[in-house]
């Protein structure tokens, strides 16, 4: 499992609270940012299989999503902020990584009393399939793993991350890669899109 830098250990990669707008400057470049994120995440979406989407995550994703939450929630002090920076920064990959939130799309009460304990472990049956034949494995986030994880059964959101060796790395610069889901209940195998692998592909890259 990979786990994020330490405090001794900053990345430029990672937001501070100078990233994140307050609250009434937010809502003056608010309709902007929402396009581009809208376009953004479009690339960085796999549909896997009919119920499950995974959004591979990036710095302005993970702003997106940090603004949308101070304000729905009104956030206004650098503590509040803080928090949530500690929250979601770990989303951000670094260089080698991919980071990406896991969706199982289930819309009625009567999918997800079925679904959810069928799907018990998916979140660790997420796997990243290279052109020279090696795998990188996604693992819950360490941070958000014990709120979301159980054995009798899984939640409808998890948070992923994947760490390639520099090979693999090049793997994926030079040629296509396959999402597979392993879970005995829901095998689903997805051809990456070009657009999505440029996507990757500038996540992965050192800085």
């Amino acid at each position: 499992m990979t786990t994020p830098p330490n405090d001794h250990q900053p990345s430029s990669r990672k937001l501070t609270i100078e990233d994140i707008a307050d609250v009434r400057a937010y809502e003056r470049e608010r309709a902007e940012l929402r396009a581009r994120v809208m376009e953004l995440k479009k690339r960085r979406r796999v549909a896997l299989g009919t119920l499950v989407s995974i959004t591979f995550e990036n710095r302005e994703t993970v702003r997106y999503q940090i603004q949308e939450m101070a304000r729905v929630e009104r956030l206004a002090t650098d503590a509040a902020i803080q928090e949530e920076l500690d929250t979601y920064n770990p989303m951000i990959p670094e260089p080698g990584q991919l980071c990406c939130t896991m969706f199982i799309e289930l819309t009625t009460e009567d999918q997800l009393r079925e679904w959810l304990p069928k799907l018990a472990g998916i979140e660790r049956t997420i796997v990243l399939k290279l052109a020279d034949g090696s795998t990188a494995r996604f693992a819950p986030e360490a941070g958000h793993d014990a709120t979301l994880t159980r054995d009798e059964t899984t939640a409808a959101v998890h948070f992923l991350q994947a760490s390639l060796t520099p090979d693999q790395v090049a793997s994926l610069e030079a040629g296509p890669a396959q999402l597979v889901c392993e879970h005995p209940a829901y095998l689903e195998v997805v051809e990456l899109a070009d657009t999505t692998l440029g996507e990757l592909r500038a996540d992965v890259r050192q800085d």
